[in-house]
């Protein structure tokens, strides 16, 4: 196990890349929901750095595949830049989106970092969405369903070279956990491109605990895990405010499960929260939620045996 570490909080004020607008006041959300002391409360040194900026959301239909290709470029250099600059300073990131486009800034500063420190990457997309649409693949040409790919090579050249390197990961470093809608073609993407997903089907048949033994098998104290943590991975029932929900995803409890888990290891050295969006919420229900489980992911456990 590691010590408890020095966290930084990035906001990044952006529904650029969603399909529904609201997520760009995710950041404040979860500063409204008291994030900041929930992790000091655990021994966390914690130093918000406020929010980054980038160009408006203009609100306009797809180009060749893609809603808002330059501003998501935008957004996601200063987001990569940011996490980059944390990591290397010896800080713990923590984006607090914004949408779930942002990560391919964020986990390519991710992937830098492993590659500048000799360090193996293991990432957990916990998400409802597999996120591995292309411009030829996708419905609507939002960006958020698409940064699993493009951190994989599969997207525009402004996109998938922001971390310095094609690709930034190999599919081979993801564990996909608690899919359960996703596009025909990219369906058939996601298994060409042997992905490991543990849909819902999964966790419903072996469990929660299985499940993530599986997805946290192999680390080592010279893996950094990164969670990207998509607020529709939840049921929609415990967490309402995200532009995107699917019904049947994880309980309270096996959400908690998931995340004390992660914290377990010891070796989570970045993280991403996404997709929650404010304007859906029913007061601030989803932010508190989210904070609840961060907590979790900082060794908050109802573990009474001895």
């Amino acid at each position: 196990m590691t010590t408890l570490r020095s966290v930084s909080l990035i906001g990044v004020p952006t529904d650029i890349g969603a399909g529904e607008r609201g997520a760009s006041m995710g950041p404040e959300a979860l500063r409204v929901a008291d994030l900041t002391k929930a992790l000091r409360s655990h021994g966390v040194d914690v130093v918000d750095r406020g929010n980054l900026s980038g160009p408006p959301n203009p609100w306009l239909p797809p180009v060749d595949g893609y809603r808002h290709l330059s501003e998501v470029v935008a957004w996601n250099q200063v987001t990569h830049d940011a996490i980059y600059a944390e990591l290397k300073a010896g800080r713990m990131p923590i984006m607090l989106g914004g949408d779930h486009c942002l990560g391919i800034g964020s986990v390519s500063a991710v992937a830098r970092h492993c590659r500048d420190t000799g360090k193996k990457l293991r990432i957990l997309w916990l998400d409802a969405h597999a996120d591995f649409n292309t411009s030829k693949l996708t419905p609507s040409g939002n960006v958020h369903g698409m940064p699993v790919a493009c951190l994989c090579g599969f997207g525009p050249q402004e996109l998938i070279e922001i971390g310095g390197q094609v690709p930034a990961i190999s599919p081979k470093w993801v564990r996909q956990i608690g899919i359960r809608s996703v596009d025909a073609g990219e369906k058939r993407f996601v298994h060409e491109q042997d992905l490991e997903v543990f849909d819902m089907r999964y966790i419903d048949e072996m469990g929660m605990r299985h499940t993530m033994e599986l997805a946290l098998a192999t680390l080592d104290a010279n893996t950094h895990l990164h969670v990207s943590f998509d607020v529709d991975f939840l049921d929609p029932s415990i967490a309402p405010g995200v532009g995107t929900t699917v019904p049947g995803g994880p309980t309270y409890r096996e959400a908690h499960l998931c995340m004390e888990m992660i914290a377990n290891t010891g070796y989570m050295g970045s993280l991403d929260i996404v997709e929650l969006n404010p304007a859906l919420d029913l007061q601030n229900r989803t932010a508190k939620v989210s904070v609840d489980l961060i907590e979790s992911l900082f060794g908050k456990s109802t573990l009474m045996r001895k």
